[in-house]
């Protein structure tokens, strides 16, 4: 063998002897592990390579670089073959041998190869595993979980069957979590040395024995009735609400006993005061609610219906204030009726209506209140008739028509006089009707009545400073103007007889003529008018035909003429008298005449 070849032989030993002391030693122990894991390694080893074979057929396949070698280092460099040809033709042993350890080296590769794939594949394996168990874990507790609370809800529900729900109250009594048998136990024991005390007014009190009444427990389905109403299942929803049921206990007892003892209760053989109701009330400035008045008088049907009550839910006590066993008042203070009607009272309260008379007249909230009603379900009334009456009494007190007045005559003569048809008259009717719409309205103003006619002055003397007068006794005239004398004349007045006097009053001229015909009344006897006299100047102050004119055919004026030359009622004047007057007085000038 020639130097060459037994050095590269050499070589090789020497290499292998390295791989085997560097990874044999390693490979011995991963080789005894995988001896137990043989068979799932296998597997694991086919199902890695299946799956890389289906994700990277690169991968799947070996490296042609690893499964056959680098083609470098598995042929031998030529120039070195052609090194040495006697080298070549040496000893052919020797090439076996050198064959041998290079295909030894290479099965050593190979195997070292599939035991670092079969780990990676146990290692991949195990992952998996380790995955799928994680993932399956959650589910398991939570079923376990739900399956142990839904055996738990109907282990409670079970319970349930028999016995009422939490928050369960009977007759007024808890029996949460109790059963039936509970339930009828307590209420038999309710009815041993039973009494039932009555609260009344000013802390008195009557009782009302068991035994008086001769009170049993009569036994019936009544409570079970009342469990079989409700449903297991939803024994949950009793912890969020509360449940009252009101079982219709059998008892027995006596009648008429019981209404003898409800007969000598204290609150109904004393005196029986009936209630007052709450009220609107006038308090100066507007309507405020009055409060009620409870009274003494018991409600009989009331009583009777309580009491029975109370002894069939076996309560101790009956308070008969709270219990509403007292007779009540319709209306309290806080019934919105009351204050509704205050408030539509108040309404008309705010009109305020002055009227300028001799003084100030107001109609205000004060006198409006009066006309203001209510009845027994507090609607409110205005009275307008109430108004017509106000106002026929206001009329009367400032109306000055045919009132008694008094006058000083510029001789300083005082006299009264009355009657006439000059002066104030507020026209009732209009007037009425004008406030009763302020008054709805709510109105303030100040204003004059509606008139039927209106004098010169709300004074005493309403005729004012410009007027005629006549002193019949006298038979003279003056004609005033601002308070002066502006003109004045001897007359001559009517005959002193019933028929034929000048009316005495105070009226007014209704009108002023030139040359007008004076015609009197008829004559029965011949059915002719007993005159017709032309005059100059007529200036008439009743419609009956009395008024001022020239009399040519009297002999003179004044003095006593009147008495025996009186005229027909008329005021006779001489010509130029009658002219002067005429041209200075006009129609509505008040006229006075008075003996």
């Amino acid at each position: 063998m020639s130097r060459k070849k037994r050095k590269k032989q050499s070589d090789t030993h020497q290499g292998d002897i390295e791989i085997l002391s560097e990874e044999g030693f390693e490979d011995a122990g991963e080789e005894a592990d995988d001896a137990a894991d043989v068979l799932e390694t296998d597997q694991a080893e086919d199902t890695a390579g299946k799956e890389r074979g289906e994700e990277d057929p690169v991968e799947s396949n070996e490296d042609p670089a690893e499964g056959e070698g680098d083609p470098a280092e598995d042929e031998e460099d030529p120039a070195e073959d052609e090194e040495d040809p006697a080298e070549d033709e040496g000893d052919p042993e020797e090439d076996l041998v050198y064959v041998d350890q290079e295909e030894e080296v290479e099965n050593g590769e190979k195997k070292r190869k599939r035991r670092r794939r079969r780990r990676a594949a146990r290692k991949a394996n195990k992952e998996n595993k380790e995955k799928k168990g994680l993932g399956k874990k959650p589910w398991i507790i939570a079923g376990s979980i739900a399956g142990g609370l839904i055996v738990i809800y109907l282990g409670i529900s079970a319970f349930f069957i028999g016995h009422f729900f939490i928050n369960t109250t009977i007759n007024g009594k808890d029996f949460s979590g109790r059963s039936v048998a509970d339930v009828e136990e307590y209420l038999k024991e309710q009815v041993k040395d039973y009494e039932l005390e009555l609260i009344e007014l000013d802390n008195a009190s009557d009782v009302i024995k068991g035994a008086d009444i001769s009170l049993v427990y009569r036994e019936d389905s009544s409570v079970e009735d009342e469990l079989k109403k409700q449903n297991p299942v939803l024994w949950i929803t009793s912890l969020f609400s509360k449940t009252s049921q009101n079982v219709s206990i059998k008892v027995d007892y006596d009648e008429n006993a019981l209404e003898d003892k409800i007969q000598s209760v204290k609150a109904v053989t004393q005196e029986q005061t009936e209630p007052a109701s709450a009220y609107p009330k006038f308090d100066g400035n507007s309507f405020v609610v009055e409060p009620e008045v409870y009274g003494t008088a018991v409600n009989m049907e009331v009583l009777t219906e309580k009491i029975k009550e109370h002894i069939t839910e076996f309560e101790p006590t009956l308070d008969m204030l709270e219990e509403e066993c007292y007779k009540l008042p319709k209306y309290t203070a806080e019934s919105p009726e009351v204050q509704e009607a205050c408030d539509t009272m108040n309404q008309y309260c705010k009109a305020s209506i002055t009227y300028p008379m001799t003084e100030n007249v107001v109609v205000d909230k004060n006198l409006i209140s009066t006309w203001l009603t209510y009845d027994e379900n507090m609607q409110v009334t205005f009275n307008e008739d109430a108004v017509r009456e106000w106002m026929a009494t206001f009329g009367a007190t400032y109306d000055t028509v045919g009132a008694t007045r008094t006058i000083t005559s510029p001789n300083g003569k005082t006299v009264e006089v009355s009657g006439g048809t000059y002066g104030w008259s507020i026209d009732e009717e209009t007037e009425a009707q004008n406030l009763i719409n302020s008054i709805k309205n709510g109105e303030v103003a100040t204003r004059e009545p509606a008139y039927a006619q209106t004098a010169a002055s709300h004074s005493a003397q309403d005729w004012g400073t410009t007027f005629i007068e006549v002193d019949l006794s006298a038979q003279h005239m003056w004609y005033i103007v601002d308070g002066s004398v502006a003109f004045q004349a001897d007359v001559v007045t009517g005959l002193p007889t019933p028929d034929r006097a000048t009316p005495s009053g105070v009226y007014s001229i209704l009108y002023t003529e030139r040359n007008a015909t004076l015609v009197g009344e008829k004559d029965p006897a011949t059915g002719e008018p007993i005159y017709r006299t032309p005059v100059a100047y007529w200036m008439p102050f009743t419609w009956q035909g009395h008024g001022f004119h020239d009399a040519t055919w009297q002999p003179g004026f004044g003095g006593s003429l009147y008495q025996s030359l009186g005229s027909h009622g008329c005021v006779n004047m001489s010509y130029g008298d009658a002219g002067t007057l005429f041209g200075m007085i006009s129609a509505g000038t008040p006229v006075v005449l008075h003996y």
